[in-house]
């Protein structure tokens, strides 16, 4: 499986050796005070390590090969689509809801699947559908133990790096269009995304008791664990989201509140701000601020 051995290819730990390619740093250093108002972030490491620690979650991500295919095939000089993987908290109130979409490439997602109940979920129900944007796979997936939908994030990241690895693996074509394909993949993306640029945060008032906070930024290894730790280091809690990798960006969407009640402006603004400053291109100088 994708995420379980790395003989004869490359594997990289996250926390010491992709700063290269994140050119950025993580979030700062600490544990959050809870996602969807349940458990604290621990840091996320995509490690070589053979043993698995207790505190972490490792995978070992390998470099794709260009002929591997999981149901599916390419042709070089098909126009390759933007693969899409969805986090969805929202829609399903008693699992977690992961959709991926690659134009009409993708197969059955067997592997995937298998991959996904390596990290100690359930698929407990699957369905494909068409549009005009290709074929989507969904999938409603639970955590074994409890039966639960996914509430860790460090997990749902891990959720995420996964089906990420595995497009890798059996599509490498996709590897130009995925930012951790320049670490991963066959072929880096041809472009690279300037952070400030394509950083955009807001928040929009959703009721009396919640705030609808949305971020889009350049997509990166750690990046879901990152949002969620500055979000609630300043004591807001997220309810609710949606995390959104669309090629080289990433897209997410939070129910936020605090203290039970939706974020006023003067508050959103620092939510803004404190998320800028930490999805800024890695170059600024700390003095600078």
């Amino acid at each position: 499986m994708a995420v379980a051995m790395a003989s004869g290819s490359t594997s990289l730990g996250l926390c010491a050796n992709l700063r290269a390619f994140e050119k950025q740093p993580f979030s700062k250093g600490g544990l959050s005070k809870g996602f969807f108002g349940l458990y604290p972030v621990r840091r996320l490491c995509i490690s070589p390590s053979k043993r698995l620690s207790s505190s972490v979650t490792t995978i070992i991500l390998k470099a794709s090969s260009a002929t591997a295919v999981e149901d599916g095939s390419y042709q070089d000089t098909d126009s390759i689509p933007t693969p899409k993987v969805i986090i969805d908290q929202d829609s399903d109130p008693d699992a977690t809801v992961v959709e991926i979409t690659f134009g009409d490439r993708l197969g059955a997602l067997l592997d995937t699947m298998n991959a996904l109940k390596n990290l100690g979920l359930n698929v407990v129900k699957a369905n494909v559908f068409l549009d005009s944007s290709g074929k989507h796979n969904k999938f409603a997936i639970t955590k074994a133990n409890t039966g639960r939908k996914i509430d860790d994030p460090e997990l749902l990241e891990a959720i995420r790096l996964t089906i990420i690895n595995n497009l890798l693996e059996y599509h490498p074509e996709s590897s130009a269009q995925l930012a951790m394909g320049a670490a991963f993949g066959v072929v880096p993306p041809n472009q690279q995304v300037d952070v400030d640029i394509a950083t955009h945060i807001n928040v929009y008032d959703d009721g009396p008791d919640r705030s609808l906070l949305y971020v889009e930024t350049a997509d990166r290894p750690g990046l879901l664990v990152d949002l969620v730790t500055i979000i609630t280091d300043i004591n807001i809690t997220v309810q609710s989201g949606e995390f959104d990798t669309e090629g080289l960006l990433a897209k997410a969407k939070f129910h936020v509140s605090y203290r039970d009640k939706a974020i006023i402006k003067p508050l959103q603004q620092v939510l803004a701000n404190s998320l800028r400053y930490f999805l800024r291109r890695p170059s600024t100088e700390e003095a600078s601020f």
